[in-house]
Parts: C-alpha cells; structure tokens; sequence
C-alpha cells in the first residue's frame, strides 16, 4: 500500500506539472470559458484504508479493516490566467482506525512509552482498535480537464493537509480468555480515551485523481503518530476513494 501511495502521489504530481506545461505552450482563450454556473463550494468525503509505517514486531496491526474517514467543507478558487486550475481549500474531520491482532495498546499507561501488549495468552478483546480524531485544514492544487463542467471531467490534484487533535481513545469489544470463549458476552465493550501519546499536529501529503465526482485518494503522514520519545516512529499511510464535486 505504501507504494501505492507515493506512487499515485508521484504520478498527480507529474500529471498537475504537464498539464501546466502543456496549457503554457497553448494560446487559450480564457474569456470564452465560462465558470459562472460552477459552485465555488463543495463537501469533500473520503473513506478508505488505513496502515502505519515502519512498525515493530510488537505492534501487530490487523483483525480488521484499519480505515479512515474524513468530511471537508471546501471552497474552491480557480486560477483566473489558467482556469483549468484552482486551489482548493477547506477545514473538518479527519478520523482514523487503527485494529490491533491480539495486542493490547495500554492509551492511559503512567509509562514514558507507550505500551504495545502482546495478549496472546491472556484475556483479551476479540476486536481492538485505537482511534484519532483531527480538526484538519486540507490545501489542494487542483487541474480538470472541462473546467466547465465538472462532474464531466477528468481530474487531478495534490496538496497537504494539517491537523490538531481532537481526541484520541481505545475501544475493545467481546473480552475473550486465550481459548477464545466470551467472558461477558459480545455486546461487551470497554474504551479508554488519552492525547498523551498521540501526536498533537498531524502534517500529510495527498493526492486525487479521477473522473467526476469519484476519484481515488492517497496520503502519506510526514511526521510521526506517536509524540517523540514515547514510541517507534511509525508514519499513517493511507488510499481511499473521494466523493467532491470539484
């Protein structure tokens, strides 16, 4: 997945790049596009999968679907020299789901590190996952090929976005002993919420690329998810599918 992603990040980018190029080398008419019926507004959904970086053995992810998903109100503000271009920007929520196999992620331990548990023989959570919820503002250079109309037209775009957390908390359900076995039925769950070790400032790099309102996404963390010093420095990775009128 980690290819995947610097791959579709390469590829928007020199995509974004050549177009720019080939719209440089050609005399258009700028005047006879009109974009008076094009909203300048728009929500912007994303969801998709999640995975970390560089992570230890002890950390052992899986035992579920790790994903994202992310809303944005956006404006958007075409370029007035190139109006196959625009910067996009906008401000929401971006959360993301991490699921543990068999690992106990101790959110509210006194340690200095934050404590990966392997639970193997002990009891345990049949399904285990750490979740972070960002307050984001996502910034997008933006290029389509019918500018005029969007929900026609192939597109692309690459940008960054900044979060701060919001919250950050564990939540396990159907405690199970070694053997498997429900000790308090399957409804049962226990959460446990902390920023401690979280990483309080969230910087990615993104990327888009498709055809009317569905494109394909990809983003890469270029700082780490937990604080420094209070674990390995792991990097979220992630590729989903958007729904954005522009």
């Amino acid at each position: 997945m980690k290819k995947i992603v610097l791959l579709l990040l390469a590829f928007t980018g020199t995509l974004l790049a050549t177009a720019q190029k080939n719209e440089t080398k050609k005399k258009t008419d700028w005047s006879k596009i009109d974009l008076s019926d094009r909203p300048a507004d728009h929500l912007m959904i994303q969801y998709g999968g999640d995975s970390w970086t560089n992570r230890p053995d002890s950390v052992r992810t899986g035992n579920g679907f790790s994903r994202h998903f992310n809303i944005y109100f956006m404006v958007d503000k075409p370029f007035k020299t190139n109006k196959r271009m625009s910067i996009g920007l906008g401000a929401g929520l971006g959360t993301s789901n991490i699921f543990f196999n068999n690992t106990k992620v101790d959110i509210k331990s006194p340690t200095t590190r934050l404590p990966f548990t392997n639970v193997d023989s002990a009891n345990h959570f049949d399904k285990f996952k750490l979740t972070s919820i960002y307050f984001e503002i996502p910034v997008e250079l933006r290029y389509y090929s019918n500018p005029e109309d969007p929900s026609k037209s192939w597109k692309a775009a690459i940008g960054f976005k900044l979060g701060t957390l919001l919250k950050s908390y564990t939540k396990g359900k159907n405690l199970v002993n070694k053997n498997g076995q429900s000790l308090y039925g399957t409804s049962y769950v226990e959460k446990e919420s902390s920023k401690r070790f979280i990483n309080g400032t969230m910087l990615a790099a993104t990327a888009r690329v498709g055809y009317g309102i569905f494109s394909i996404d990809a983003g890469y963390q270029l700082n780490g998810v937990l604080k420094d010093g209070t674990g390995p420095s792991m990097r979220k990775f992630s590729v989903g599918v958007t729904i954005s009128g522009l």
